[in-house]
This record gives structure tokens, C-alpha cells and sequence, in this order.
């Protein structure tokens, strides 16, 4: 009860998820409107129409693809001027195959034909170009890991007693993050790691923990952040952090004194001090490090072009720790491409509830009345106008409007002493009200303030808004942000784009799918040069990121295999609910299992992404842990994908079942037994999927000789060690 650390508990997460290969621009329907631009694997870019429910035949001999109620509509361009536009009906269970079209800015998008070769000669140009670019993509990462880089030693005692008085509970993605950092960070190369997580979702303890495991090695930390006032907040938490240990921590920005930052610059040149935190004044040239092994960048894209150019240079001889919630375009392409190593922190802390997004006029009464809901439940607010010049008549107008509230002001162009001062009131929950400029953009971390007013929110970028809406909700109270816009002005198209997108993804970790409408609104263009612009407004970010992906594996010596698509069709089994007079079983996933549509779609597309039996029984799990028990169609759905499975193993690509009879096609050719079709006897489903499995399981993964197809009529002999041997046994297979 009296001691000084926590007690280290055995920590529960969830360990049944399976990891399937997420993208940016994975179909999320509540985001996407009528009308907006969808990429569809095989068919190309169209239009969506919405979701519809089709009522199909209820002959069973009708071999509906799917049988899904549910389907994805997208309109397509017509063969001839006049004709009605052509729709494809996407059931459910393939929405992984459509993506949102992210293109260039400007460019002119137009449809894809259906049945045309369009589409197909686009998506090979667009293959071909890719390969150039991963080449030189290539070249660059190999120059990086040619360079010599310290391997970190194991976790030493301290490290395991730092991490045992961390006062929350990690979450996965949290423990994946650092787990990942410390095995970088023991390698022989420079570590660039980039650590991706919403705005309090946990990035500044994995910060913490790679920091203090390489000064138990001996080795300088230099931490880097974009603004002062978070500096100071990132001193504070190092220093309470690490208060046990003997650590030496020192600030190095212009809240301290001339005297003292030449101070700290003396002692880091002779090892004295372990880590440093600070702004830009880190970067000049008269900082100079006795034995520097790890740099921590808060938020990079914050800092100047001469700042990155030094960043790269330290990037070739000591380890690079990045953080970031909104990650820049050309941070995106190079993880979708594999060639950036990044960690995804996307699990919220227990209890944190979304920030509430209102977009308002400028309206004194609604103001007032916020601010003194925000003070009547002990709260504060943050009041945030950018401009230096008129912000002393804000307050003017502040103290008028809110007389009771005790207000404080923090700007960039302040004294460093009264800017400390005014910070620190307002910490201390000496005052109410912070009336300050983007200087809190990044890090601010004050538990009481839970309402954030932005004035003239249309002058900021998405980001931007994204990360000053992040200062608030940082904890279990519920957070409001208010965006403020003049009345009677008339918009850019871009700007009502950008208040739209802010307002819609209020949901906790949106920080990705803010990144991509960012680049959706001003275009995915100008991150990979002019001459790649082209070929992305052809086929859209997101998939020109997946070729990009398979041309960086192709020269690196790992080809792609293309797994073959199973067609599977069931006379005995319906993929789908039934309608009409139909009666057989059926396979799906129930609404009244997973009521949430984008769930089902998120399984669907976890099931299409299913590789192995492994995957499978992950994913299995992972449904148990969310939704319960599975019912019987699940169960049976789940049967199926085993059998797509196995099937693609074996380079399968039809599995068909009419009155009994068995027919498997592999590469365009019927597999049979003594010229016959093999015959099911179980007279139940589970019986006769089985059978299919025990089948199946007895085809080898490479087609031995003695196995002929269709035309030759050929009995088959010894298809394994444990194979079927008689003619007999193999036209049937009982369970």
C-alpha cells in the first residue's frame, strides 16, 4: 500500500485478432456518400450508387454467385452514348475488393466500361511504371542499410521495473509498438521507426521506454519537439517518469536562459547528461553530443526543410524514433509500400469517450454559454484564435462576454518567463480560460480542460484541426470542440471539405482516415513526383500502393504469388439468407449475430483476406471473443473457407456440387476418378462438406503424374502415401 511502485499484475489483452493487411483506404460505407468515386479490383473505377437489398430465384439449379440480400451497388460508364448506365452488384463477402478512389488533385476521372479491356491495359501500364520507381525507392533503403548502426543489449532489471510502475494498463497495439521499437533498437542498424497513434492513445511511453533502455546502455537521448510549451511538457513527464532512476534529464529551448542553455550544451559534450529534451535549438551546430544512440521526433512534419535535411543526416549513424497521429502523404505511400518500418497504435485507452464536433456561426450567446457549462462541472477551456496582432482585443472581448471566468493568455511572440508563467496558471487550475494561438497544437496534455473553441476554423488545414481537437478528451470526461466560422461567408469548395471531414470522423483513432482525406481533398499527386501523377489518377492511390508493394517484393526476391480465386457452388447450400420458397441451409453472417453492417464488412474482408488455416483459426477466435458463440451458419460459413483454403493450395478454382456429384476443376481441367465424377453419401450438410474437406486433403499440393484430367479419362492412382488406391473408394467417400 506504502511503497513507491505499482504491483506488475499479469496484464489480460486480447490476443484472439487476427492481423490482416489493412490499407488506408479500406471501404468504410458510413464514410462514403452517392456518388463518390470507388475502385474495383477487377472492374475499375465507378461510381457508388448505395447499398440494396435483391431479392434472387428460389430455384435451387439457380447458381446465384453469392446469395447475398446485401450488395454494393457501382454504376459504371455505358458502352454507347444514350444507353442507361450499367451497375455491379458487389455482394458483402467481396467488399475487400472495392476500395475509395483517391486520384490527382485536378485531374478529370473517368469511368471504366464494363466488359471492356480498358481497365486492364491501364492497371499494366500502371504496373510497369511502378517497377522504376521501386528500383530507386530500393536504392535508397540500401544505402541506409549499409551504414553500421550500435545494437542495443537486452532489457536490463531496471528497464522491467520502469515498465512495471507505469500506472495504466498497456493496450495491444501499445505493447506491439514497443516490442517492435526494442527489437529494432538491438539490431546492427540505424533504427527509423515510425510510431502512428491518435492524440492520447500512448505514443510518449513507448517514447519513454526506448529512451531509457538505450541510456542503460551508456547511450545520449535527444528528444525533439515542434514547440516549446510541449517541450516542457515532455520534460515534465520524462522527469516524473524516470524520478526513481538515476537519470540525468535536462530542457534545452528558450524557456530557459542563455546561461543555462549553454550549461546544458557543456554537460552534454562531456557525457553528463542522458537525455536532452528540446526544440529546434537542439539541431544548431554548437549542441554537440559525447556518445548520442537515440533521436525521438515528436510530430517531424512540424519542423522546417534545413531541420529535416539534418533529421536525414542523423538518420545513417544513430537509431530515429518518429511520432506521429497524422501521418504526411509520403509517410503513407511508404508504409502501404513496406518500405517505411511503422507502428499502427489504433486501440483507445479504457474509457475514452469521442470528442462531440460542433460546427457554428460566430454566435457570442452559444459561446458564452459552452465556456460556463465547461466551468460549472470544474472544467477549462481552451479558446484558440491565430492571430497575434488582434488576440489582446480577443481577450478584451473574452473578459466582457465571460466576466466570471479568470482568463490567460499564450502566444508564440510572448516573453519565454511570462509564457511559462501564464502555461503553468493554467495547469494549475489557476485560471479558466487559455486564450492562445497553434501554440498548443501538438502534445498538450491538461486533464481539466475538455472545451476547445477555435475561431476562424476555415483558415486551418485538416491536420491541423485534427490535432488541436485532439487537446481535449484526453481522459474519461466527456470533450467538446467548437468550430467557428464567420457568418455570411461564402466558402471554398476545399475549405466546406475540409469542416465537413473534421466534424464526420469524430470517432476515437480517426487519425489515418484523417490523413487520407487530407490527401483525398489536395490530391496524391505531388508526394511521388509529376511523372507518377499520371498512373495514380489512372487506377487511384490506394491500388497503385499495392502494385508499388508487389514491384518493391518482386525485386527483393520474393514474387508475388497470385493465389487463384475458388468458385464454390453448393446445390446443398445457400451463401447467403434465403428468400422466397427456397429451403436450403444456409452459410452467412447473420445480422442478428453482427448487427453492425461495417463489422460484417470488416469480417467479409478479413475472410477474403484468409491465406492459411492459421489465419482462419484466428479469426475463428477472434469472432468468439467479440460477438459469442457462433451460430449455425457461421459455423458452416467458416467450413467453407476451409475449404477455399485447401482448395487454393491446391491450385483449385471450381468446387461444384449438383444431385451429389463432386466436381473440382484445377487450372480449366476436371479432376475425376476412373472417368467419373466422386460421389457424396452424407445425406446431412456438415457430413458433406467434410467429405469435400477429406477429398480435398488427398489432391496434393503439386499434381504428381498419374493424375489426368477430364479428356483422358484416367483412373487416379496413388495421389498420396495414404491415398486412395481402388477405383472404387474413389468415387465416394463416406464420413
Amino acid at each position: 500500500i506504502f511503497g513507491r511502485r505499482r504491483p506488475i499484475t499479469r496484464r489480460v489483452t486480447c490476443k484472439h485478432v487476427m492481423e490482416t493487411s489493412t490499407t488506408f483506404a479500406d471501404l468504410d460505407l458510413s464514410e462514403l456518400e452517392v456518388g463518390d468515386l470507388v475502385v474495383h479490383a477487377t472492374y475499375g473505377i465507378g461510381k457508388f450508387v448505395g447499398l440494396e437489398t435483391v431479392c434472387r430465384s428460389s430455384k435451387p439449379q439457380d447458381n446465384t454467385p453469392t446469395g447475398e440480400t446485401e450488395y454494393i451497388v457501382i454504376e459504371y460508364a455505358p458502352r454507347r452514348p444514350g444507353d442507361p448506365p450499367p451497375k455491379l452488384y458487389v455482394p458483402l463477402s467481396q467488399a475487400h475488393l472495392v476500395s475509395r478512389y483517391v486520384g490527382v488533385r485536378g485531374s478529370r476521372v473517368k469511368l471504366n466500361t464494363l466488359g471492356s479491356k480498358r481497365w486492364a491495359k491501364t492497371r499494366a501500364q500502371a504496373e510497369r511504371a511502378v517497377m522504376d520507381l521501386a528500383s530507386e525507392l530500393l536504392m535508397i533503403q540500401a544505402a541506409r542499410m549499409a551504414h553500421q548502426g550500435y545494437a542495443f543489449g537486452p532489457d536490463t532489471p531496471w528497464q522491467r521495473e520502469l515498465e512495471g510502475m507505469f500506472p495504466y494498463e498497456e493496450t495491444p497495439d501499445q505493447l506491439k509498438a514497443i516490442l517492435e521499437t526494442k527489437a529494432d533498437m538491438e539490431k546492427p542498424r540505424p533504427m527509423d521507426r515510425l510510431i502512428c497513434g491518435d492524440v492520447g492513445f500512448g505514443k510518449t511511453e513507448v517514447a519513454i521506454r526506448a529512451a531509457f533502455k538505450a541510456v542503460m546502455d551508456g547511450k545520449q537521448v535527444a528528444v525533439l519537439a515542434p514547440t516549446t510549451v510541449l517541450a516542457q511538457q515532455h520534460y515534465n513527464t520524462f522527469r516524473e517518469r524516470m524520478a526513481p532512476f538515476p537519470v540525468s534529464i535536462e530542457l534545452l529551448s528558450r524557456f530557459r536562459s542563455k546561461k543555462e542553455q549553454l550549461e546544458v550544451i557543456e554537460r552534454l559534450g562531456r557525457g553528463a547528461v542522458d537525455i536532452v529534451i528540446g526544440t529546434h535549438r537542439l539541431l544548431q551546430d554548437d549542441v554537440v553530443f559525447k556518445d548520442l544512440g537515440l533521436v525521438i521526433i515528436d510530430e517531424e512534419q512540424r519542423f522546417g526543410v534545413m531541420h529535416k535535411e539534418k533529421l536525414k543526416k542523423l538518420r545513417l549513424t544513430v537509431d530515429v524514433l518518429t511520432m506521429t497521429a497524422t501521418p504526411i502523404p509520403r509517410t503513407m505511400y511508404l508504409a502501404l509500400c513496406g518500405l517505411r518500418d511503422i507502428s499502427v497504435i489504433q486501440t483507445p485507452p479504457q474509457d475514452r469517450l469521442p470528442v462531440e464536433t460542433f460546427v457554428i456561426e460566430q454566435d457570442d450567446e452559444l459561446i458564452r454559454k459552452a465556456i460556463l457549462r465547461e466551468l460549472a462541472r470544474g472544467g477549462q477551456v481552451f479558446y484558440l484564435h491565430n492571430r497575434v496582432n488582434s488576440i489582446y482585443q480577443k481577450a478584451e472581448y473574452l473578459e466582457k462576454l465571460v466576466p466570471e471566468a479568470r482568463l490567460v493568455l499564450a502566444h508564440g511572440q510572448m516573453p519565454s518567463a511570462q509564457l511559462e508563467r501564464n502555461m503553468a496558471l493554467f495547469v494549475d487550475g489557476k485560471a479558466d480560460v487559455l486564450l492562445c494561438t497553434t501554440i498548443i497544437e501538438n502534445g498538450i496534455d491538461i486533464p481539466r480542460a475538455n472545451t476547445i473553441i477555435i475561431d476562424g476554423a476555415h483558415k486551418f488545414g485538416l491536420s491541423q484541426l485534427y490535432q488541436l481537437r485532439g487537446r481535449v478528451g484526453r481522459y474519461t470526461h466527456q470533450a467538446y470542440a467548437y468550430l467557428v466560422l464567420p457568418r455570411h461567408t461564402m466558402l471554398f469548395r476545399n475549405v466546406r471539405q475540409r469542416i465537413s471531414t473534421i466534424k464526420q470522423f469524430s470517432s476515437l483513432g480517426s487519425g489515418f482516415k484523417v490523413a487520407l482525406r487530407d490527401l483525398e481533398i489536395r490530391g496524391a499527386g505531388n508526394i511521388l513526383g509529376p511523372e507518377q501523377s499520371g498512373h495514380i489518377a489512372a487506377v487511384g492511390f490506394d491500388l497503385y500502393c499495392k502494385l508499388l508493394k508487389q514491384a518493391v517484393e518482386t525485386l527483393r526476391g520474393k514474387p508475388v504469388v497470385t493465389q487463384p480465386q475458388v468458385e464454390v457452388r453448393f446445390d446443398f447450400l445457400a451463401l447467403g439468407p434465403l428468400l422466397g420458397k427456397d429451403t436450403r441451409v444456409t452459410a452467412f453472417l447473420p445480422p442478428a449475430y453482427i448487427p453492425d453492417i461495417q463489422q460484417r464488412i470488416e469480417i467479409y474482408r478479413k475472410l477474403g483476406q484468409v491465406d492459411s488455416l492459421e489465419t482462419l483459426a484466428a479469426l475463428k477466435r477472434e469472432l468468439e471473443d467479440r460477438f459469442g458463440p457462433m451460430p449455425e451458419p457461421v459455423k458452416l460459413l467458416f467450413l467453407v473457407e476451409e475449404l477455399k483454403v485447401l482448395a487454393r493450395d491446391r491450385q483449385v478454382n471450381v468446387l461444384k456440387v449438383e444431385s451429389n456429384k463432386l466436381m473440382i476443376s484445377r487450372r480449366g481441367e476436371m479432376i475425376m476418378s476412373n472417368g467419373r465424377f466422386p460421389r457424396l453419401r452424407s445425406n446431412t450438410v456438415l457430413g458433406k462438406l467434410r467429405e469435400i474437406k477429406r477429398f480435398l486433403l488427398r489432391i496434393p499440393t503439386q499434381q504428381p503424374e498419374g493424375v489426368e484430367s477430364m479428356p483422358s479419362q484416367m483412373p487416379i492412382r496413388e495421389w498420396s502415401s495414404t491415398g486412395v488406391t481402388s477405383s472404387d473408394h474413389a468415387q465416394s467417400f463416406s464420413p
